[in-house]
């Protein structure tokens, strides 16, 4: 498996593009802003979108979900605690400023231990509450694609709606400290 980082947005948000490199499928990772960036990229490599996955559904991670949608006629998948967040986008003075689109509802909802596949390449979906109540990431060839939980130094915001420091710290404690450590994305990097 592949990745390229196309970051995106007011919030310069990172969007991954995945993918296998044999057959150039597809999977656009939270394409939250900006598609006329995103759109040039997977046409350069030549790459075959097959799904678009949201880690979570706050604004700055799926304001171009729709763009996506319509350009590749692709599933769109979230976790289903994470609805809401969709939902609330609809006349949302934020989608403004952020110059984000609101998100089509979602053709699929991601389950924790989900094996989402494109290609030869796969991940298993990894629930994370604590940024957001449907927080997921996406653990797979060494990598761990994870939203808004960690940062480079640091960890997401808890204080938005339906955040959770709590949750955020069992999530990192039981879900991601006992992961392999090889290589983690989006934006985490663990010493």
């Amino acid at each position: 498996m592949k990745q390229e980082l196309v970051i995106v947005g007011a919030l310069e948000t990172n969007c991954y593009l995945a993918y296998d490199a044999r057959t150039l499928d597809c999977a656009i990772i939270d394409p939250g802003a900006e598609p006329e960036k995103i759109f040039p990229v997977i046409a350069q490599l030549g790459l075959k979108p097959k799904m678009i996955l949201n880690t979570h559904g706050h604004t700055d991670h799926v304001g171009a979900n729709l763009d996506m949608k319509e350009r590749f006629d692709v599933p769109l998948l979230i976790h289903r605690l994470d609805l809401p967040l969709l939902e609330a986008m609809k006349d949302s003075e934020l989608c403004l400023l952020l110059g984000a689109k609101e998100s089509p509802a979602p053709d699929g909802f991601l389950q924790d231990g989900q094996t989402v596949a494109f290609g030869k390449a796969s991940f298993v979906v990894i629930h994370l509450p604590g940024h957001s109540p449907g927080c997921v990431g996406f653990h797979g060839h060494g990598t761990l694609f994870s939203g808004d939980t960690l940062f480079s130094e640091g960890v997401g915001r808890t204080d938005l709606p339906g955040g959770s420091r709590k949750d955020l710290e069992r999530s990192i404690r039981t879900r991601l400290h006992t992961l392999p450590r090889r290589r983690w994305s989006s934006p985490a990097t663990v010493p």
